[in-house]
């Protein structure tokens, strides 16, 4: 690999840095604001540059949670972090994303985003409960990131805001803030998204974000994922609660948030 591109069994990447990384810490949790250095939600990792790495591994980065399907982690690997000493965690929210897109007329609006993301918390808990438990119990930092840093970290970025008591409002105005990012997270993403693509068969231009994702307001998404599961289940995290959330691992996660 140089510093400039990596090849992959698919295609040529250029490196470069997450347009959608940002630090959870500031937002207001129980018994107060949770502290920065504890988790880190971002776009794709996989292609960052080594001024990144280092920068992230300097700020104190332990460990990285890739929620990213085999097939997008078989595209392009795990890049320069693979090269660092660093705890790594592939724990996919989608088995198989070539699965979800053949499907006919995928509903990419606000709607049927928020759809999705009630099926990755009832279908993908035991993943969810593993990624907070290594946030929980690894020193340092964690990092989690899927392609766009948008739908799949947005349901664990949810969940994790959830065990540490923030408000809903607190959490959606997290999520939302993709929004204003999203025109560059296509863009960064697509060379390597249409790779990927064409190696699962399908032709790229047909399975690129549609405009849905960027009309209207994200909030719907991430309020219809928090009401659905209360419906549905009375308590938000009953289906992490189910797959073995423990509360040793949530009073865990609220002491070392708050920790100093």
């Amino acid at each position: 690999m140089t510093t400039a591109s990596m090849e992959t069994a698919t295609t040529d990447i250029t490196l470069s840095a997450p347009v959608n990384l940002r630090d959870l810490g500031g937002i207001p949790i129980d018994g107060g604001v949770l502290r920065e250095g504890l988790a880190i939600r971002t776009d794709d990792l996989a292609y960052v540059t080594s001024d990144v790495v280092d920068e992230l591994v300097d700020a104190g980065l332990t460990a990285i949670i890739d929620l990213r399907s085999p097939a997008e982690v078989a595209a392009t690997g795990r890049g320069p972090f693979g090269e660092r000493a660093l705890g790594y965690h592939h724990l996919p929210l989608i088995a198989n994303v070539a699965d979800s897109m053949a499907e006919d007329a995928p509903d990419l609006s606000h709607e049927g985003m928020g759809k999705m993301y009630v099926r990755m918390v009832e279908t993908a808990a035991p993943q969810l409960v593993t990624a907070l438990n290594v946030i929980a119990y690894t020193p340092g930092a964690t990092a989690f990131h899927c392609a766009a840093g948008r739908d799949r970290t947005g349901v664990l970025a949810a969940m994790l805001l959830l065990v540490l008591g923030a408000d809903d409002d607190d959490i959606v105005a997290d999520y939302t803030r993709t929004g204003e990012n999203m025109i560059a997270i296509m863009q960064r993403t697509a060379p390597v998204m249409s790779a990927m693509w064409r190696a699962l068969g399908f032709e790229p231009d047909a399975r690129q974000a549609s405009s849905k994702l960027l009309e209207g307001s994200m909030e719907v998404s991430m309020r219809s994922l928090l009401t659905t599961l209360r419906e549905r289940h009375g308590d938000a995290l009953a289906p992490l609660r189910a797959a073995g959330l423990s509360e040793d691992t949530i009073a865990r996660l609220r002491e070392r948030a708050l920790a100093a």
